[in-house]
């Protein structure tokens, strides 16, 4: 007998009588589909009206009348619901293809609130067809899935399935159509027992010719010790130690973030000596630094002398110090700046001295018997900022040899009394390398002293600006240079250190060469004696959308048609999140800026998106060179960075002052840190700039970008081919609103610092903000060994023999723009016997 009502009609089936959890549930799960169908809708509609796609609306429309269906218990909200996470899949692929990571903000949020809604199942009124015949409606119990909900829970947890196993294929992707280089026979070079220079050899290949450690037996490598500096940050201070130490003989010669400099029995950790410089916190700039330290042996002394093998360093307040290899202590015959022996004033000659503005921090270089350094000028402040003068200096005496001014060529000896080096101009704040038997060292020179603006710059900065100098280091004149970007506004300085190697000629016949990464992702190939190129460099047209100054921004620009780093521009649907939300916010922020591709210029109107961002690229962890098997290691970042200028009127009334203007203005307004978005004054300029380093999207903190974020390449030294590629970095760190998300798979990550290659066939590497150390089969990219680090591996691992025993040593000091931690700890590792 059917059920009929008053009016004699049918009876609509009732849902079932529901328990205090189930009341709950039903108010909770509309609810939060709801609001996050609203938020879709909302969103989606703001991103039609700037151009974007219109799926976030429409599916936010379905979602939200499917909340509305399921707060009413009528299973009608399921079918609606379903339908939209039917599209979303078919709109995912379309859009991205089967790309894992891609998928992610697409398909898990729209799945996920699927499944709440099927779980609401028990507690929804049937279908008419679906009443049974003999049972009453009110009061009926709670029922099971029936086939069809049961079908479409298994597909939704199917499809999360298979979601996880694309992710986690996004690995390492060979190239098949390329060609391994044979290995060179009777090829030699890299370091052995010692690793005497910041490069490894005086080359600066990052390669070792230890051969003790193979992919075969890398799974047996353990610490051996670990050493504590000691030197942590005081509350308010940011330290990125970023050190590479040197081994020399039985030593690690070490600098801490305040360069404090120890030397370390290299086979047990135990430290020999400690020197203090007495660096002052009011001496940092943007974190503290000490990437590394230089050792010389001066032929005229005595094998007994005092200072006969001696350490060099910079420090962050701007000096040169010298000490003893044996003891540690000051150099008496270098120097004697302030009375003080075994220290040179590099504040010299720079002007009114402003702590923080002018400050070392990279390893200085020596070239027959000449300390050449620059220094890090702090980004942003003003035009009228201390000299990027690169200076070289006696290495035994500390006295000036030449002065390097691109402004003014004549004061290669020093300005005149009362008179400053040029001020303003690109510095070196990077490590140079030098060529003994040509006297020649190559300086890579920064862009101007403010980035964003170059309406005001001087010829001279437009000519050496982002240029790779070749100076005679016994006159200091310069014999060659190559401009890798013309008239820079996007802070694509120089950062990493060339590479020395012997290349193929126009002949085939070996030619002396420099290899030189930039930021770009261009690398460039030279011969070293007269900088002609080696290989083939090509012209891009440089976009000039948005500009405030079009007349300066050059035309075209130089790449490298050999290789480059660099991908394809960004479009819409290159937009990430964790959720189809954040994901729409940057779609949103995509659609409202200014981007026409690589070197799209700073604008005003409107933010503009900068990709590569100005972290490379590479950086200042260079590349690493097997010699052997020629082939190159370049790991490199792949997130954009979105700025805007700020006018003038604007800036001053945010209260945006310079370094020199206030403490609180060193602290507050001067580049607040990194991380994010930070304001620059650019005193002197008619713009501020606003530079969002990353692209953090609001609220998260995650890249508005899809992974990778950053990667490792293998690259034919023969070729200039991509032999294999992937992400670097697993997810296991990183998360929204910094919640660690635990995630094992590879996503590529922000990375800083270099690896290096040995002869046994693996790349050792930490750079990335996992904290993981790893060791990469040379062949394959593949990860066969983990560490997990203290803190942040950004800085260049050595490689180094003692006993008769191989070690790998990694500084896990952590980076505070790279927001790894703090540590102190220096560790090294051997095979377990």
């Amino acid at each position: 007998m059917s059920t009929t009502n008053k009016r004699g009609n049918p009876a609509q089936p009732s849902a079932p009588a529901a328990g205090t959890g189930w009341r709950i549930a039903l108010v909770v799960i509309p609810l939060f589909i709801g609001l996050f169908g609203l938020a879709m809708l909302g969103g989606g509609i703001w991103l039609i009206a700037v151009g974007g796609s219109p799926y976030y609306a429409l599916a936010g429309a379905a979602l939200l009348a499917g909340a509305v269906l399921l707060a009413r218990r009528k299973r009608g909200g399921q079918a609606v619901i379903g339908i939209a996470w039917l599209a979303t899949l078919a709109w995912a692929v379309w859009e991205v293809g089967f790309n894992g990571w891609g998928l992610v903000p697409r398909v898990v949020g729209v799945t996920v609130l699927f499944m709440l809604a099927l779980a609401l199942s028990p507690m929804m009124s049937p279908m008419l067809s679906q009443m049974p015949s003999r049972s009453p409606a009110v009061g009926a119990r709670r029922r099971a899935l029936d086939p069809l909900q049961t079908a479409a829970a298994l597909a939704a947890i199917a499809v999360l399935a298979i979601l996880g196993v694309l992710v986690a294929r996004e690995g390492v992707r060979s190239v098949e159509s390329a060609q391994f280089p044979a290995v060179l026979a009777g090829a030699v070079g890299g370091t052995t027992a010692d690793w005497p220079t910041y490069g490894g050899d005086a080359s600066a290949q990052r390669y070792s010719a230890l051969s003790q450690i193979t992919p075969d037996n890398v799974g047996r490598l353990e610490r051996a010790f670990v050493f504590h500096t000691g030197d942590l940050p005081a509350k308010g201070e940011r330290y990125s130690p970023a050190n590479t130490p040197l081994k020399i003989g039985n030593d690690l010669l070490v600098c801490s973030a305040k360069n404090i400099l120890f030397a370390v029995n290299a086979a047990t950790g135990e430290q020999r000596w400690r020197y203090d410089p007495q660096v002052p916190g009011e001496g940092i700039a943007h974190a503290a630094v000490c990437r590394g330290v230089a050792v010389y042996t001066a032929p005229q002394l005595a094998d007994d002398a005092a200072c006969k093998t001696r350490v060099i360093s910079t420090t962050l307040d701007a000096r040169i110090v010298a000490v003893d290899l044996r003891d540690g202590k000051p150099c008496a015959d270098f120097g004697g700046a302030g009375g003080k022996p075994g220290q040179v004033d590099l504040w010299q000659d720079l002007g009114k001295k402003v702590p923080g503005w002018y400050s070392p921090t990279a390893a200085p270089t020596v070239v027959r018997g000449v300390i050449v350094t620059g220094a890090q000028v702090r980004d942003g402040q003003d035009e009228d900022a201390p000299s990027g003068v690169i200076r070289g200096y006696d290495a035994v005496t500390g006295q000036l040899a030449w002065a390097w001014d691109l402004g003014n060529p004549d004061n290669v000896k020093g300005p005149a009394a009362g008179q400053t080096y040029t001020r303003g101009t690109p510095n070196m704040w990077t490590t140079a390398v030098g060529d003994e038997a040509l006297g020649l060292v190559y300086l890579p020179i920064s862009n101007s002293s403010i980035d964003y603006f170059g309406g005001n710059r001087s010829e001279a900065e437009n000519t050496y600006s982002d240029s790779l100098v070749a100076v005679d280091v016994t006159t200091g004149r310069d014999v060659w240079h190559f401009q890798a970007l013309q008239r820079d506004l996007w802070d694509y300085d120089l950062g990493s250190q060339p590479s020395l190697l012997d290349y193929p000629g126009p002949d085939g016949k070996p030619v002396a060469a420099i290899l030189l990464p930039t930021k770009q992702g261009d690398m460039y190939i030279f011969d070293r004696a007269t900088g002609k190129p080696l290989i083939p460099i090509g012209s891009v047209k440089a976009p000039k959308l948005g500009s405030v100054e079009p007349d300066f921004v050059a035309d075209t620009q130089p790449t490298s048609l050999w290789h480059s780093l660099r991908k394809d521009p960004k479009t819409e649907a290159d937009m990430w999140g964790f959720s189809p939300v954040d994901q729409l916010m940057c779609r949103i922020q995509f659609r409202q800026s200014n981007y026409a591709g690589y070197l799209t210029p700073p604008s005003s109107d409107k933010p503009w998106i900068q990709y590569p961002g100005y972290n490379g690229g590479s950086d200042w962890g260079s590349v690493a060179i097997d010699p052997v098997r020629r082939i190159l290691i370049a790991n490199y970042n792949d997130v954009p960075n979105r700025s805007q200028l700020i006018p003038r009127e604007q800036a001053n009334r945010m209260g945006v002052q310079p370094i020199y203007a206030s403490k609180d203005a060193n602290a507050k307004a001067a580049g607040k840190g990194e991380g994010g978005s930070s304001v620059y004054p650019q005193i002197n300029a008619p713009y501020a700039i606003s530079v969002n380093a990353g692209w953090r999207n609001i609220g998260t903190g995650v890249p508005c970008t899809a992974p990778p974020y950053g990667g490792i390449r293998a690259v034919s030294l023969d070729t200039g081919e991509t032999l294999w590629d992937g992400p670097l970095g697993t997810a296991r760190r990183n998360g929204p609103w910094g919640i660690p998300s635990y995630i094992p798979f590879d996503i590529g990550l922000p990375n800083n610092g270099g690896s290096v290659v040995t002869a046994g066939g693996l790349v050792f590497i930490g750079a990335a903000t996992d904290n993981l150390f790893r060791a990469i089969d040379i062949r394959t990219g593949k990860t066969v060994w983990t560490d997990v680090l203290p803190a942040g591996g950004q800085a260049n691992p050595i490689a180094y023999e003692i006993n008769g025993e191989q070690y790998i040593l990694i500084a896990a000091t952590g980076h505070a723009f790279m927001e790894t931690g703090n540590s102190d700890a220096i560790i090294a590792y051997k095979l377990r016997k």
